[in-house]
């Protein structure tokens, strides 16, 4: 196997491998920068089919998105403090790709294989860019087994690949697509009930939520946070075998709503707000 000395040589490396299979993106020409080579990169990954990929392949791969990782800073979710209502509620601000802990949460869509759309800025695409092509591999492994589309409310588990953490647990939320109706909130705290239970049944010791469908999904954020926050309480009250559960938010109108949900007081809120902000570095 060729041994490829930096970032550069690795990224150019994948993005010709790609280009090889995906015969339609041949002509595309590799940018000079670092942010442009990477944005091609990106995109090919998201738009690759589920083929099986070389030993070579992979281990450019994993080599490049393990530096990236480190680069970009991994936050280690045990040195994140608890709530006072409860030690085991996390309420973190950034990049769920980022944090080391048991499990991350994807907000996938029902065919469970990611975002192909290139460079898109929801959850989907970040986990499964930053994962390598096996999440998608595996998602696709899976559902070629089941045989049909993921229902709503519902979790599957895969590891995590080159993420921090060590596993992703996939779950479609509700699609709102006019009033929100109850079928919609029962939905939706399946989501965060089947996700705890498919932690707690994994042994994973803690685990990181999204805010599920309020993005593209236009669930209305309020409710969601209601019913996210009031859904993981009363599985922590019956269920001791989780030890930290983390609210992962992005938007300021998401960390202000959960904090107030968990009674997180105005002080607080000045003197952690460096540890609960940071940005995506993609």
């Amino acid at each position: 196997m060729m041994e490829l000395k930096n970032q550069e040589e690795r990224r150019i490396y994948l993005i010709r491998c790609l280009q090889k299979e995906m015969p339609q993106y041949r002509q595309m020409k590799i940018p000079f920068t670092e942010q442009g080579q990477w944005e091609l990169l990106r995109s090919l990954f998201n738009v690759r089919p589920p083929y099986p990929a070389s030993e070579e392949f992979l281990k450019v791969q994993d080599e490049y998105l393990s530096e990236l990782v480190r680069q970009r800073g991994i936050v280690d979710a045990r040195e994140l403090p608890g709530v006072e209502a409860d030690s085991r509620m996390v309420l973190w601000q950034g990049d769920i790709t980022r944090l080391r802990c048991g499990a991350i949460v994807n907000a996938a869509n029902s065919a469970l294989l990611g975002c192909w759309q290139p460079c898109h800025s929801c959850i989907d695409n970040i986990i499964h860019t930053i994962s390598g092509v096996q999440l998608r591999l595996k998602c696709n492994e899976m559902m070629q087994a089941q045989g049909h589309e993921e229902e709503t409310g519902r979790a599957k588990i895969t590891p995590a690949y080159n993420l921090p953490c060590k596993y992703v647990l996939h779950t479609v939320g509700p699609i709102i697509s006019g009033p929100l109706r109850q079928e919609d909130c029962d939905l939706l705290a399946g989501c965060y009930r089947s996700c705890l239970e498919l932690a707690a049944a994994n042994e994973v010791l803690s685990i990181a939520f999204c805010c599920i469908s309020t993005g593209v999904f236009h669930f209305p954020q309020d409710r969601a946070a209601e019913i996210a926050v009031r859904t993981v309480k009363s599985f922590l009250e019956k269920d001791s075998s989780i030890q930290q559960v983390i609210f992962n938010v992005f938007t300021d109108k998401d960390l202000a709503i959960y904090q107030k949900l968990l009674g997180i007081s105005r002080q607080r809120r000045k003197t952690e707000k460096g540890v609960l902000s940071c940005q995506i570095t993609l």
